[in-house]
């Protein structure tokens, strides 16, 4: 007589997170330090394989978002975590302070409302400079800036090692990270089933941060579709670090109804942004750059701040921004189906995503018994890839320099690709260890990268496609 069947076991979770971007990683780390067994779902080979890998990595105070809404409170909760706990998880923050500029009489005429906004919104470090007082915080400025207002709180930060400290620690916790994953389908009849192309996953109540593709993660999971994904490309260009010296400040233009404008920003890393453009477009999954608007970002950025004329453009990129049909967050609670959206999260989306994950415990919590806290929470420390703190580099033993543009040593590479969230693919080995970003966009090292290393990512860099 034949042995019964014994159908494989499916895997139960209290949380699935469907989303590796900085909201995801940051909601898997708050509910795994609240106690929760969590799964995050990520259907690309990487973290931060959507619209998180490509922003101006600015830390936000709230002082331009709308008063009184969901947004300002999420963003001045996440960046009040955020200041508490970088340093001991290893991450950066340069305090450049931003200036927000007028050019013309129009924008000029702005700048009160501006000043009035950020203190409604409690933000005070912020004072109204006439021009030849900008200039002399920014020298580089062009003589046609007319005024500006200067906002000392808002900060820049290395966008990829946040979001992988956040889910590091998550994974330090018991988090299981499900790559390459797409979420096809679920159904809710007192747990989540959720189907997947990597295997069914069981989970009490699922938070949706898919990005990009939150509409459709809605729809597959039978949620209200209340909100469309408008995707809103944006185009950045990177400037040769000798910048750096003209750009002390992140520099702002006067926004408009339809987006905050093209940035001239410092980063972390010793460079300079400018951007990004605007552009609404229907493709999802692609960000495309052209010559056109590149040539465009870099003449603004000359025009408005003449010694960049002449620096050299390191590199090029562009991201989409999860635009909706309007301008706020669409966060939304279903507790007849214990599911939280967490859609429609723009330009903000770094400095709040701590907030966000804070927001959707407490809406967790309003359908949902507490969870057993952990008696203790792991130390997690990620590597320091900016300017602000001493290098690998600079440090006995490290075998030898990968990256000569860079500075990337191969202890960095090794070290990366055996860490408890290795990386998925090559943007994910360039986020990690900066290795292949800098003059050169790896020219000289991605034979050695390569090598090193093979059989560690999913798709290597000899494969098509692989380069970013």
């Amino acid at each position: 007589m034949p042995l019964p069947r014994i159908k494989p076991k499916v895997p139960r979770f209290d949380v699935a997170v469907i989303g590796a971007g900085v909201v995801g990683c940051a909601v898997a780390r708050r509910f795994a330090r609240e106690g929760a067994k969590v799964v995050v779902i990520e259907k690309g080979a990487d973290i931060l394989s959507g619209a998180s890998k490509a922003n101006s990595a600015i830390l936000h105070t709230g002082f331009d978002a709308p008063p009184g809404s969901l947004e300002l409170d999420l963003i001045r909760a996440g960046r009040a975590e955020y200041l508490d706990i970088h340093s001991a998880l290893g991450l950066s923050i340069v305090e450049t302070g931003a200036l927000v500029c007028a050019w013309a009489d129009h924008e000029a005429a702005r700048l009160d409302s501006i000043v009035a906004q950020a203190h409604e919104n409690g933000i005070s470090e912020v004072r109204l400079l006439t021009g030849p007082q900008a200039r002399q915080a920014v020298p580089g400025l062009s003589k046609a800036l007319l005024a500006g207002v200067e906002v000392r709180g808002e900060h820049v930060i290395d966008p990829w090692s946040a979001p992988l400290a956040y889910l590091t620690e998550a994974v330090a916790l018991g988090t299981e990270f499900r790559r390459n994953t797409e979420v096809l389908s679920g159904s809710f009849a007192g747990d989540w089933h959720l189907q997947t192309s990597q295997g069914d996953i069981h989970a009490a109540s699922v938070v949706n941060a898919a990005g990009l593709f939150g509409d459709e993660i809605n729809a597959r999971l039978g949620l209200p579709v209340d909100f469309t994904i408008r995707p809103r490309k944006g185009q950045f260009v990177v400037l040769d670090k000798a910048a750096a010296v003209h750009v002390p400040k992140i520099l702002l233009p006067v926004p408009n109804e339809i987006t905050k404008g093209i940035v001239i920003c410092p980063t972390a890393f010793g460079n300079v942004l400018v951007g990004p453009t605007a552009e609404e477009q229907e493709d999802r999954h692609r960000a495309t750059v052209e010559t056109t608007t590149l040539k465009m970002l870099k003449a603004h950025g000359e025009r408005l701040v003449p010694p960049l004329a002449g620096i050299e453009v390191t590199a090029v990129y562009a991201g989409l921004r999860p635009g909706t049909e309007k301008k706020h967050y669409r966060v939304s609670s279903h507790p007849e189906s214990r599911a939280i959206v967490l859609g429609g999260i723009r330009s903000t989306g770094l400095s709040a995503a701590l907030g966000l994950a804070q927001h959707a415990v407490r809406l967790h919590a309003a359908f949902a018994q507490p969870f057993l806290k952990p008696t203790e929470t792991p130390v997690i420390t990620v590597p320091n890839l900016t300017e602000t703190r001493p290098r690998d580099w600079q440090q006995p033993g490290h075998g030898e320099l990968l990256c000569h543009c860079e500075m990337v040593t191969r202890r960095e590479v090794e070290a990366c690709l055996t860490s408890p969230v290795p990386p998925g693919d090559y943007g994910g080995l360039r986020r990690r260890t900066r290795a292949g970003m800098g003059r050169c966009q790896g020219f000289y090292c991605q034979g050695r990268l390569a090598e090193i290393s093979a059989g560690h990512l999913a798709c290597p860099l000899s494969c098509e496609g692989a380069a970013e």
